[in-house]
């Protein structure tokens, strides 16, 4: 036995919950020696053929040998993972390091009753993270010739596997560092595990309410009405301990005694018997919890505790959960037409899928999207967002044929990372619409606990636009996107045609339009439509569809005053019979209604965007046109940097920061920082720190005339404007004398150590940063030196990894930027260099996130060159990711 003081530290940050094939959840840790028994009782559960097929041979019962081999574990060469469902055992993987360091044996056993669920491949994800995290690099295992079924597991895991037959057994070997393939196979299950999970809540065949009432109002008695009245075509299910009656149904006592299988349970019981609901469900096997009770994270740290562990029972007995404080789920499918929330009806069915998090903001989009008669799919209130989330809900809407757009309402992002991967693969096919809470990383609202974020402010705002959402601030914008990109055609450009009654109005309109970068291509303000319906009409329809016909014109906007003898019904259905004639974007604008009746703010005619003013319909319009902009420069393809060698870097970092530990970080030295560096192709003007004169002049003439000196200090290094620099000294004479002169000048700062540097082409001098964050992984900064970062702030930032498109914004971005590109009669910097510099830097800091900054300051962008002229190089251990190479929830 291994002693206790001499016993491993057991790494509890490898525990996960994670989702199944089939959608269902477990949890999955690393063994601990007291698994003993329940390692035996797997063991004897499975049938002779699992054993021999794990064994090579049939053995009914393991010996305590074999037990104790398999249990006591150190965690570095000897490592197993259980998955467990309940108390029980449902999955084991393990490996064992080999005579090569950088090798081991992996196998794994999974039970009989638990085939076809994925487990093999999440134990094998989680191995090989753990693996590499302690220098192994690849994997081999002996397999059976009949047993294809493991043998599939590797293959399928997008590793390049090495096979070899010798005396009956097949030899496995492969890789197991990440690679472009593995890393897809993995999105692509994680995908189809959480699409299916999420679909379980919202298309389930039965629906029991836990806590249903008697008392009129009460919300466990208007949820029921709301599920039977909505003509749920599932079952529906009554439970209340006490009640005799409830809604005209026989209520059963406990989730328990319900005849058959259950798939959604919804809570609205009492805050102190949620748990013990909770565990019944899990008994019961009960697919998926929505809990309507408020009071958990609400109620301080005791609360927050107590949520944890209910997500954590919810999880380890195979359910999703939804909630606590939620308002509910809604589908408006037909074949499920579930409307298990608070609201009164079941909404109108559409291509709309919404998600929101709070109560209240859920109830305020809800209503907005009502009154404008925008079609709804599914619609989901996270309430605490203990568990399900906008990242399982996007998972679900790219599968969904009745989702056409997705909108969500977001107080927090709990893993952002992982949120713009799968948003800017959904938006390639479906809008999504994103209203974002100022206040995130601020004041999150109670349960939504994040990483704290470092990231410089507008960072997350720019993650979000490299996804592809549509970014607004408030949920009337959200609205007002919605109402175009739902049943709308995208534009294919911003040309928009103006058409007005008013030539006062179309002025109007065609001055927002170009505040907001879009371009009038047709403005006709000359609409004569006071002639009666029979001719209005046809003359309006001719109109349109003929500026519709102009070049340049992507979309157009129709802004009418009231006209005598027409509605706004008829003009709606005019206009929306232009759009599908044009396969263009067609949106109304009604201005001077006075009539309380007519409603405009809303879809018209079916699904025609109408507005009551001008300036909303414009900034929704720029706003999609910036997304259908967004689609083409998303299809272009990425082409990595040449010269680039990782596994150097990798290396270097190892040996490095061994020893290194927490948080504490190592700065590079200059030669460290260009080796590392150069590496990813990538070049510093070599500087010289010098004592003396004669030192200085040496070094001058190894370096090449002319040259610079320069104060070591980073707050004036660079400010020729505050004699931290001298540039272009040509001779040594000259450079004797500049020494002299800056030390005199520096002395009263304390600044007297200087260094030396050849001189680089003239340029704008810009500032380039990447850091690791532990909320967002990795940011890169940029911005034009000096007072433009200094004191306006004028940076852009952007999330890597970064597509070409991406870096060009990146360094256009900056109001500063047009000095670039040619300002006042200077020459244009070479921007394509810049570009490819950057390129460079984004892509060292996704693959090396030890790599904690990087700050260029400055570089000079010349005509034709870019200069790198200083570098700081910062390493360390940071925390994982949150989006790492292995499939776990978010805790």
């Amino acid at each position: 036995m291994v002693k206790p003081e001499l016993a491993p530290e057991y790494p509890a940050y490898w525990e996960a919950d994670v989702v199944l094939r089939d959608g269902g959840t477990a949890h999955l840790r690393p063994m601990r020696a007291d698994d003993a028994d329940a390692v035996q009782a797997f063991h004897m559960a499975q049938s002779q053929n699992s054993i021999y097929m794990r064994f090579f041979t049939y053995k009914s019962k393991l010996t305590p040998k074999e037990l104790r081999r398999f249990t006591e574990l150190d965690y570095r060469d000897r490592v197993a993972f259980v998955i467990t469902r309940g108390t029980g055992i449902i999955g084991i993987g393990r490996y064992d390091r080999l005579d090569d360091p950088t090798e081991a044996e992996v196998a794994f056993n999974v039970s009989d009753a638990h085939q076809s669920r994925g487990l093999g491949s999440i134990l094998l994800e989680h191995l090989a993270a753990a693996a590499r995290e302690n220098g192994i690099d690849k994997f081999s295992a002996e397999v059976l010739p009949e047993n294809r079924k493991m043998m599939q597991v590797f293959s399928d895991a997008g590793y390049e596997v090495r096979r070899h037959f010798d005396d009956g057994v097949v030899s496995l070997q492969f890789a197991i560092d990440p690679t472009e393939k593995s890393r897809a196979v993995m999105e692509s299950r994680e995908h189809r595990a959480e699409a299916l999970s999420v679909a379980g809540l919202v298309a389930p065949k039965s629906v029991a309410v836990i806590g249903a009432s008697r008392e009129w109002g009460s919300i466990g008695q208007q949820l029921l009405e709301h599920v039977v009245e909505g003509n749920f075509t599932g079952a529906v299910h009554a439970v209340n301990q006490d009640a005799l009656e409830v809604s005209g149904m026989m209520p059963y006592t406990s989730i328990l005694e319900v005849p058959g299988p259950v798939d959604l349970a919804i809570i609205a019981v009492p805050y102190d018997q949620v748990p013990s609901v909770v565990d019944q469900c899990g008994q019961a096997g009960v697919k998926g919890l929505v809990i309507a009770t408020a009071g958990f994270a609400d109620d301080g740290e005791h609360g927050l505790v107590r949520q944890r562990a209910l997500v954590r029972q919810a999880r380890a007995n195979g359910m999703r959960l939804v909630g606590p404080a939620s308002l509910g789920l809604a589908n408006t499918d037909p074949a499920v037409s579930l409307n298990a929330s608070m609201a009164p009806a079941l909404p109108a069915q559409g291509g709309l899928g919404i998600f929101s998090q709070s109560a209240a903001l859920g109830v305020s989009l809800f209503a907005s999207m009502s009154r404008r008669s925008v079609g709804m799919s599914t619609v989901l209130s996270a309430g605490n967002r203990a568990d399900v989330s906008g990242n399982d809900m996007m998972q679900f809407w790219e599968d969904d044929p009745h989702t056409q757009a997705c909108a969500l309402y977001l107080e927090s992002i709990g893993n952002p990372r992982k949120f713009s991967r799968i948003s800017r693969r959904l938006a390639r096919t479906k809008p999504v619409i994103v209203a974002k809470s100022d206040s995130m990383g601020l004041r999150l609202p109670p349960g939504h606990v994040v990483r704290t974020t470092q990231a410089p402010a507008g960072a997350l705002d720019a993650m979000l636009r490299q996804s592809g959402v549509v970014r607004v601030n408030t949920i009337e914008e959200l609205s007002d996107v919605a109402q175009i990109v739902v049943g709308q055609p995208l534009p294919k450009g911003p040309g928009l045609a103006i058409l007005a009654n008013s030539g006062a109005l179309g002025a109007v309109v065609a001055d927002a339009a170009e505040g907001q970068g879009l371009n009038v291509a047709v403005l006709e303000t000359s609409l004569v439509l006071n002639m009666g319906q029979s001719r209005a009409l046809p003359l309006l329809k001719r109109t349109v569809l003929s500026a519709l016909a102009q070049d340049g014109a992507d979309s157009a906007i129709v802004t009418l005053l009231p006209v005598v003898g027409l509605t706004v019904d008829t003009i709606a259905k005019t206009l929306q019979e232009c759009s599908q004639e044009s396969g263009k974007p067609v949106i109304a604008v009604f201005t001077g209604i006075f009539e309380p009746s007519i409603h405009v703010n809303r879809q018209m005619a079916g699904s025609l965007p109408a507005f009551s003013s001008p300036g909303g319909a414009i900034a929704a319009l720029a706003a999609v046109v910036r997304h259908a902009q967004w689609l083409t420069l998303e299809s272009s393809v990425f082409e990595p940097p040449v010269g680039v060698n990782s596994q150097a870097v990798e290396d270097l970092l190892d040996t490095w920061l061994e020893g290194v530990s927490g948080d504490e970080l190592v700065t590079l030295s200059s030669e460290d920082s260009r080796e590392l560096l150069g590496h990813y192709g990538i070049k510093v003007l070599e500087s010289v720190p010098f004592g003396s004169d004669d030192e200085a002049v040496a070094q001058a003439e190894r370096l090449g005339w002319p040259v610079a000196i320069k104060t070591l200090d980073s707050s004036l290094r660079h400010r020729l404007d505050l004699g931290g620099v001298r540039i272009n000294i040509e001779n040594a004479d000259s450079l004797r004398r500049n020494i002299v002169q800056m030390r005199k000048y520096l002395e009263p700062y304390g600044k007297k150590d200087l260094e030396v540097q050849s001189m680089a082409e003239v340029g704008q001098s810009c500032t380039l940063r990447a850091i690791e964050d532990p909320l967002l992984g990795p940011v890169v900064s940029f911005g034009l030196s000096g007072d433009a970062v200094n004191l306006l702030d004028d940076w852009s930032h952007r999330v890597p990894p970064l597509s070409a498109a991406d870096t060009a914004e990146l360094i256009r971005s900056p109001r500063a930027a047009v000095k670039l590109f040619g300002y006042e009669g200077l020459p244009a910097g070479n921007v394509a260099a810049l570009e490819d510099l950057v390129a460079r830097v984004a892509m060292l800091k996704d693959e090396h996130p030890e790599v904690a900054l990087i700050e260029f300051k400055p570089i000079l962008v010349g005509p034709t060159t870019v200069t790198v002229l200083a570098v700081d190089v910062r390493i360390g251990n940071p925390a994982q990711r949150t989006d790492s190479a292995r499939r776990a929830m978010r805790s």
